[in-house]
């Protein structure tokens, strides 16, 4: 049984995430902590989920701590030294929702998901009548805001009369970053900021296309910076004075750049994910550090990994999502405004940290791929692609990435959820790093289906 993708449990609530699913996780989660911390985001389906959780959790052992509507986080925050489960879709659209599982404030590894999908398979019994768990309410929301607040503190410039637009998309994010930012001292217009499961202000996902509104606000206005989230808070958009969106793989060569420069360690790493810039490696190198890779999703394996092996992480991402290890070991939208904003105020603006960051055109494509030819296209792939170029560093352990000399990039990679094979590649001719790629990928399924 495949219950877990790469960012937990996710799908229409009718369909995949249902209550019989939601109350079958429940009770495999609960044979691996005692006490379980669940909340959930603003959707519609999320109080129905959460009922039908939280028994699960009950009739299998587990004390359950209700910490009710807040961003992912916060329920990360307030999932340390315990177990917690978080009912959200994150990006995707109302209708859908989804079941993310954490242990001491980081999400389930790969071993603790297959654990939860062999028990739901096996349809685990309820625990004994004299053995089911208790409820108790907690209120975490103002200790998780004031820590972020304290956390950031220890960056940058004070945030008097700096002005920030901030886009909550009707998403948890209108819980805490705000709050956050004013705490600070920042001047904050929110956007969009009553928590509403319909997302009526704009789509759950904040893009260039979503965010017309703020970027118009932005353009017309005065302020400094833009922030946008997704439902969950999770991700970050930055966005400039003008309403241009930062690319996110800038945003995280700004802030692993400053990472490395601020922690005194022998061995500084940054953990991202293979469809990530190569500005992020130059930024790090250049600031003493180095980078290593991991699967899309699996941020916290990356670092357990590095870690392994000696290294000090002082910073993790994958595009819009960054885990500020320092501070916890869970993705966290609502750290990353503060500590940007810091930086923004300390820096007189955005442009001095983007300045030092060579941004070169970057393009994505799919090409359809039945999910059964997958693995036989990638094996044809990993043949072929680096054969096209005689000078590249050819890395295999997540896709196939080919990385030039002059910093240039591309990867193939399967979607972990569309019957689609992946091209991603940055490089300042990048139409023709694209033609050469895609041919060989659509070449490589042809030959399998």
């Amino acid at each position: 049984m495949n219950l877990f993708g790469t960012a937990g449990i996710r799908g229409p609530a009718r369909e995949r995430v249902t209550p019989e699913v939601a109350l079958a996780v429940g009770r495999a989660v609960a044979a691996d902590g005692r006490e379980v911390v669940v909340g959930r985001d603003g959707r519609t389906t999320g109080a129905g989920l959460a009922a039908a959780l939280t028994s699960g959790l009950l009739s299998g052992g587990a004390d359950v701590r209700r910490a009710g509507v807040l961003p992912t986080p916060t329920l990360a925050f307030a999932a340390r030294s315990r177990h917690g489960v978080m009912l959200t879709a994150s990006h995707n659209p109302p209708q859908d929702n989804g079941i993310k599982v954490f242990e001491d404030g980081v999400e389930y590894d790969r071993g603790g998901e297959r654990a939860v999908e062999e028990r739901v398979a096996d349809e685990t019994d309820p625990a004994r009548w004299d053995e089911w768990g208790e409820v108790e309410r907690v209120d975490v929301l103002e200790d998780y805001r004031a820590a972020v607040a304290e956390y950031a503190n220890r960056f940058g410039a004070l945030l008097d009369g700096l002005r920030v637009v901030v886009d909550c998309g009707n998403g948890m994010s209108a819980l805490a970053t705000p709050q956050v930012l004013r705490a600070m001292g920042a001047d904050v217009d929110a956007l969009n900021a009553n928590v509403d499961g319909h997302f009526p202000g704009r789509e759950s996902k904040p893009t260039a296309e979503t965010l017309t509104d703020q970027r118009a606000f932005l353009e017309e206005g005065d302020a400094d910076l833009g922030i946008a989230h997704d439902g969950d808070a999770d991700r970050i958009v930055v966005l400039d004075s003008e309403g241009e969106v930062v690319h996110e793989d800038t945003v995280v060569a700004v802030l692993a750049e400053h990472y490395v420069r601020e922690r005194d360690v022998d061995d500084p790493v940054v953990v991202t994910t293979p469809n990530a810039s190569a500005r992020i490696d130059e930024r790090v190198e250049a600031a003493g550090g180095r980078v290593e890779r991991v699967r899309l999703g699996a941020l916290h394996e990356g670092i357990a990994h590095a870690r392994e092996g000696g290294g000090d992480v002082v910073f993790a991402a994958e595009p819009w999502k960054h885990i500020h290890t320092a501070w916890g070991g869970w993705i966290d939208g609502v750290a990353s405004a503060a500590v940007i904003a810091r930086l923004v105020a300390d820096a007189g603006g955005l442009a001095p940290l983007r300045d030092p960051v060579t941004e070169r055109p970057y393009r994505k494509v799919s090409v359809e791929c039945p999910e059964a030819a997958k693995a036989d296209a990638m094996d044809l792939v990993g043949q072929r692609l680096p054969e096209q170029f005689d000078d590249a560093t050819v890395d295999t352990d997540y896709g196939v990435r080919i990385q030039l000399p002059d910093a240039s990039w591309v990867l193939v990679r399967p979607s972990g959820t569309e019957p689609y094979v992946r091209v991603y590649a940055e490089s300042e001719d990048v139409d023709a790093l694209v033609e050469t790629a895609t041919d060989v990928v659509e070449g490589s399924v042809s030959a399998v289906r």
